[in-house]
């Protein structure tokens, strides 16, 4: 035990040690900020988060409960442990479904450090940068009064980028064409998701051109597949409500209410035979009996089309965008429970809803950020393309994972002439999968060395809009920010170009919450632990943890695999496996060690899947274990197939 403490020591000693004491200026209110500001001060330099934001946490406290993870192992270090924490608020290993406030608690947790000053309610106003290096940037709050903040490092952790586009760095706003990247699924795209039925008539007077077109719709004309442009992806809110009758505050008619935004939306559901709520909105459910409602079909939340101002907009400017949607989302919502038109069905299940009275207290009981889904994205020294989404690179200085599929939704509302008919269609939207994680590249996250040296990106990261589409997720902006508080530390003064990338890469590995615990310890399916293999074949799946899975095809009688429990593990562990939704329906695990046993039965009826996962940890029990102790974990069924996913010792 005292080895281990000592190793355990020098691990956060070194961690501590690798940052220099510089100041370090963090701007923007999502929640890379936290974990950017944090990791920062952890390796020992003075942070400022400049936010113009009311609340801290972006759309991690924004209404975003319903966690778009892509694969669990894609989340590390601190990004982890914010999910581990929401599992200690709900009772679980860890918790990917969650309330807004609950999240916000536990992220400002993050910032109650001595080492981390907050400013909130300030605006960028300029940047001072003196050849390759920002001075200092200066504030408003946009009632006359300034702040001027200097810092040696500084990392944008805003969704629109400001500080970058600021800086003078490069950087895109929109789509690249197919051809500029050697990419499939960039620029325009006229595909099926999230699509209208051929023949909703565009027009005010049905059949009438000259009567213009509904509200919505665009009159720019149809392009080729894979055409470059400055579209960016509808933004919109995730709209949290309670049917909880204690806690549900009426939905009422909203100023600026205007019906006729909506007509579009009636001629949908008169060509729909069967409607029901989820095929109009993606509506799901949240702890608290809250919601997280997320936009799907033809006509829902997403604002399509106006949008396109924003990236470079003024402040006022954005304003104007934000009102304009939340007076859209409002009014939808009032549409769907008073309008006539309106399917019955639809109607009498969003009666039952309304607005949280525990959510949002500082802002009326309405989400304080829009989903800013994609604004400007950095160019810099290494662009992320649709070849890493897809596992085709080699990333040395990868910092981090990604693993959500390449993801857009729809940019722009057109009228299209189809068999000599004129009907409204969405352009935009791509859902391509991706097969396992993949890395993301530290260049990502960096300026052009000739254009900035003191500046870091997690956000706004360098992709191209499709590889994008997949990196742009919460959990994966947590790593990002954290790779860049580290980053800032460890540059000092110096170019964060000149960050040695295998020392973040270490501490990911030895450190990776910052505190000095020991990380956890996985047996996965290559792990040199795994015994008795025969018969069992590795198979890629989504439903696994990580990329792969075992699965076994062999004899009846001799399915049983054995995990071999780390010598090196020592002290009180908890033991948990890793359980897919459409595994086999009972599985036994027999934990030896050191003359005892104890044997646990699994039954997957009994297993509660949340969210977009296939599976979850099953805790096997609490053990204590010591240094070069002898045990396994025998895993068995009475069924032909069984499936074998990984264990995890958690040290407590």
């Amino acid at each position: 035990m005292r080895t281990r403490a000592i190793i355990l020591l020098a691990l956060s000693l070194f961690t501590l040690s690798c940052g220099r004491g510089n100041e370090v200026c963090v701007y923007g209110g999502s929640s890379a900020c936290v974990t950017a500001a944090y990791s920062a001060a952890k390796m020992g330099s003075k942070v400022t988060i400049v936010c113009p934001d009311v609340t801290i946490g972006g759309m991690t406290t924004g209404g975003l409960g319903q966690t778009d993870i892509g694969n669990k192992q894609a989340v590390i270090g601190l990004s982890r442990q914010f999910y581990r924490k929401l599992g200690d608020h709900y009772g679980k290993l860890e918790q990917w479904l969650f309330e807004p406030h609950v999240a916000e608690e536990i992220l400002m947790e993050y910032l109650d450090n001595p080492r981390i000053k907050v400013l909130q309610g300030w605006y960028l106003e300029s940047v001072d940068k003196e050849g390759t290096v920002i001075k200092s940037i200066t504030c408003t709050d946009r009632k006359g009064g300034t702040k001027t903040i200097k810092a040696d490092q500084f990392i944008d952790c805003s969704y629109e980028g400001d500080l970058m586009a600021m800086s003078g760095v490069s950087y895109k706003v929109g789509r690249e064409d197919n051809a500029d990247y050697g990419e499939t699924w960039d620029g325009y795209e006229m595909l099926d998701q999230h699509q209208f039925v051929d023949g909703i008539d565009p027009f005010v007077e049905r059949g009438n051109p000259e009567s213009g077109f509904l509200w919505g719709i665009s009159d720019a004309a149809p392009k080729e597949k894979g055409v470059g442009d400055t579209c960016v992806q509808a933004y919109n809110y995730r709209i949290c409500l309670t049917d909880d009758p204690d806690k549900r505050i009426p939905i009422e008619k909203p100023e600026n209410y205007d019906p006729s935004r909506y007509e579009l939306l009636t001629r949908v559901f008169e060509a729909d035979p069967d409607p029901t709520i989820q095929k109009y909105f993606i509506f799901s459910l949240m702890p608290g009996r809250k919601t997280d409602i997320n936009n799907r079909g033809p006509f829902s939340t997403d604002m399509i089309g106006m949008n396109h101002r924003y990236p470079e907009a003024s402040w006022d400017e954005r304003d104007e965008i934000i009102k304009a949607h939340k007076d859209y989302t409002l009014g939808l919502l009032y549409f769907y429970i008073t309008d006539p038109r309106v399917p019955e069905n639809i109607q009498n299940e969003l009666r039952r809803w309304g607005f949280p009275k525990d959510e949002y207290v500082r802002t009326g009981h309405w989400t304080h950020q829009l989903y800013i889904r994609e604004a400007r994205r950095l160019i810099g020294e290494y662009v992320a393309t649709q070849a890493d989404c897809e596992g085709r690179t080699e990333i040395a200085d990868g910092i981090g994972f990604a693993a959500y599929g390449m993801d857009s939704h729809n940019c722009q509302r057109l009228v299209v002439e189809k068999d000599g008919k004129y009907m409204v269609k969405n352009e935009g939207d791509v859902q391509k999968g991706v097969s396992q994680p993949y890395p993301i590249s530290y260049g990502s996250l960096t300026p052009k060395r000739e254009e900035c040296t003191n500046l870091l990106v997690p956000v706004c990261l360098s992709a191209t809009h499709i590889a994008y589409g997949s990196i742009r997720m919460e959990p994966v902006f947590m790593g990002m920010g954290q790779t860049c508080g580290m980053a800032a530390a460890m540059a000092g003064k110096g170019a964060v170009q000149d960050v040695d990338v295998a020392r973040i890469q270490e501490i990911y590995a030895t450190d990776p919450c910052l505190d000095g615990r020991e990380p956890d310890t996985l047996i996965d399916e290559d792990s040199e632990y795994i015994e008795n293999k025969e018969g069992w074949r590795v198979v890629n799946g989504n439903g696994s943890y990580g990329k792969t899975y075992l699965l076994y095809e062999g004899p009846p009688d001799e399915n049983r695999l054995s995990y071999r429990i780390p010598e090196t593990l020592d002290g009180d562990y908890t033991v948990y496996a890793f359980q897919q939704n459409d595994g086999c329906e009972e599985t036994v695990f027999n934990i030896e060690y050191e003359g005892s046993s104890t044997e646990v039965t699994f039954k997957r009826s009994e297993l509660k899947v949340e969210g977009q996962t296939r599976g979850e940890w099953v805790k096997l029990g609490d053990f204590e274990f010591k240094k070069d102790g002898a045990g396994h974990i025998g895993v068995t069924s009475p069924e032909p197939l069984i499936h074998a996913d990984g264990i995890l010792f958690v040290k407590r």
